[in-house]
């Protein structure tokens, strides 16, 4: 099956930021992945919406936000005004998800869930026909460069079955220990979107890379 890449800001060079983007721009990802962390939902701090603002302007890919945030509801309309097209929040980290994924749509973004490794699909039953994407963390939220988790493949499968059960029209991204050994195997399980960040930005040829993951 067919599946995109979405490069993750998070394993670029901080300080060649410009640069990261517009290496992506160039490429045929359609998406750039941006991981905002709090230091509280998850053990480390990566950027906020003023640096997606400040590089908004140098792409037109589409800006995939991903909130590992505690209380994303307080910062819907922010990452709007800074330019997120996608905006995926934590099953984990919110108590009234329904209502959090009305704000996301009312405020014109795309609305996503993401769940944990330790996070069962089925939990997302009852919500599914509102969301336009669900990112499967396939490792522990936080950090990048972490292996990928087996049991992935097994959540895909379920999640997989649940969207043709409820006639959903829903995207599945995968995030977590993406590598040329696994995204074929990840797109043949129904992933639509795999997030990568050190099997782009780790290698000496990025934008190869992302042709290599996408193929």
């Amino acid at each position: 099956m067919a599946h995109l890449i979405a490069p993750s800001l998070l394993s670029a060079d901080f300080a060649r930021l410009a640069q990261a983007v517009e290496l992506v721009d160039a490429s045929p990802a359609p998406w750039l992945h941006l991981d905002v962390m709090d230091g509280v939902f998850v053990p480390n701090i990566s950027f906020g919406f003023p640096i997606i603002k400040a590089i908004r302007p140098l792409t037109r890919k589409v800006f995939d936000v991903h909130l590992m945030i505690v209380e994303p509801d307080r910062y819907i309309t922010a990452f709007r005004d800074a330019g997120a097209d996608r905006l995926t929040v934590h099953h984990e980290a919110c108590t009234h998800l329904h209502r959090t994924v009305q704000a996301i749509k009312a405020a014109g973004m795309k609305a996503g869930v993401a769940i944990n490794p330790h996070t069962p699909a089925h939990l997302l039953g009852d919500i599914l026909g509102d969301l336009d994407q669900v990112i499967l963390m396939s490792v522990n939220p936080g950090f990048g460069g972490q292996h990928f988790i087996p049991g992935t493949f097994r959540k895909l499968n379920t999640l997989n079955e649940m969207r043709h059960l409820h006639g959903a029209s829903l995207m599945i991204e995968v995030d977590g220990g993406v590598t040329l050994e696994n995204a074929a195997e990840l797109g043949r399980h129904g992933a639509d979107a795999l997030v990568a960040g050190n099997s782009v930005f780790g290698t000496d040829d990025p934008a190869a890379a992302i042709r290599a993951l996408g193929a």
